[in-house]
């Protein structure tokens, strides 16, 4: 944008692309990401370094799509490597912690567009992380959906199908499925069931 004097000015933004798993959010990041690119603005990706499915190094997609990424530790790594850039994209925003909020938020006042994808619930379905905290602040909120894999309806959950309570679990297909509210709400009372069923037979 071109201001009356003639000085270019660069309007800071947080843009979050939120939702399930399997419903695009790190696909729509990457695009984002790559017309920046195209369009020769300075941009960095950055993703939690524990995030090491598919690489160590690169954002990559379900669908294999990827863009070559930084790993950083903490949020504050992020505010310190961005310097002099003029789009900033995070991934797997969930698993950073809450100070990322208020790295955005700076990020996005020194005239940085901001573009963050993750998970918005875990998945017993309640908010994750930093995500609600820069939905809240966010210029713009994209949610996104993956397909609920036993009816066909719009995805609301990951379900875990693994036996295991740890709130962070790095998994793919074998480990979560894209749930409707209702069928989410079928399967907990069915496990719920079995699991008394089991606690029975076990006495």
């Amino acid at each position: 944008m071109e201001n009356l004097a003639g000085e270019i000015h660069h309007p800071g933004r947080i843009e979050v692309v939120c939702g399930s798993m399997f419903s695009g959010k790190t696909e729509e990041l990457i695009r984002r990401m790559k017309r920046a690119k195209f369009a020769k603005q300075k941009v960095g990706i950055f993703k939690p370094s524990l995030d090491t499915r598919y690489s160590n190094y690169d954002v990559v997609s379900h669908d294999h799509n990827s863009i070559i990424s930084t790993p950083v530790d903490t949020s504050t790594s992020i505010l310190l490597l961005s310097s002099n850039l003029e789009v900033v994209g995070i991934d797997e925003a969930q698993f950073f912690d809450e100070g990322l909020i208020s790295v955005c938020n700076e990020l996005a006042n020194q005239g940085v567009r901001v573009i963050v994808a993750g998970l918005d619930m875990d998945y017993k379905g309640i908010p994750f992380g930093p995500i609600p905290g820069l939905c809240a602040i966010a210029d713009e909120v994209t949610k996104v959906h993956a397909i609920c894999v036993r009816c066909g309806a719009l995805a609301y959950i990951s379900h875990r199908l693994v036996h295991n309570d740890k709130r962070v679990l790095l998994g793919e297909r074998e480990e979560y499925e894209p749930l409707c509210r209702e069928c989410y709400r079928k399967v907990i009372e069915e496990e719920e069931q079995h699991r008394k069923v089991s606690e029975k037979d076990s006495v």
